[in-house]
């Protein structure tokens, strides 16, 4: 793959600005589509809970989890995507969108109930201080969901649950998930809860 592809590809998925990044966003919105709302089920969100959405993308998982959930929190270190979350969740009172990261999410300690990442923990610059952050936002016994194309990972998702469950997460589950439709590819998922 040449490297001006690759900048092509960084620019529409990877890091998404510019106008490359918004056509990037709609391929992911309909791409991505059956995958969030599939992670948005198997986090079995209640409308007592707060839910922190890391890298949101265009925003699909967002307006999914916001159905459900009293208060949810997309943050994406790409303006361009919160640009388009925002366009899909307008007028959606219970959504709060941010720049940010995993490892830096903005929030306060124990202050989310759930946290949801879909395609994006393969783009975490380092995946030890992400997941450190995640526990920390998420209160004792919170929920953590995630999933990324099996295909992109660059660790098995069996690694990847052992790095979760080192992070300090407990009672997890690992599994593929083969989502409806051309576009979508077959999705390594996991499921685990923060330790007291």
């Amino acid at each position: 793959m040449s490297a001006s592809f690759e900048q092509v590809l960084d620019r529409a998925f990877g890091h998404p600005r510019g106008v490359l990044g918004r056509v990037g966003g709609w391929v992911m919105a309909a791409g991505n589509a059956a995958t969030e709302r599939h992670v948005v089920d198997v986090a079995r969100l209640t409308e007592a809970e707060t839910v922190l959405v890391v890298g949101p993308g265009p925003g699909v998982g967002v307006l999914a989890a916001a159905e459900r959930a009293g208060r949810v929190i997309g943050v994406d270190p790409s303006a361009e995507m919160l640009e388009l979350c925002a366009e899909r969740c307008e007028g959606v009172g219970n959504v709060e969108l941010h720049l940010g990261s995993a490892a830096e999410t903005g929030l306060d300690d124990a202050s989310a109930d759930v946290v949801i990442s879909v395609n994006n923990v393969q783009l975490w610059p380092d995946r030890v201080a992400g997941l450190a952050e995640l526990r920390r936002v998420l209160r004792p016994g919170g929920k953590l969901v995630l999933s990324a194309h099996e295909k992109w990972l660059p660790v098995s998702r069996h690694e990847l649950a052992a790095e979760v469950t080192e992070a300090g997460f407990t009672d997890l589950q690992t599994w593929v998930w083969d989502p409806p439709g051309p576009l979508a590819a077959r999705a390594a998922q996991l499921r685990a809860i923060r330790a007291d």
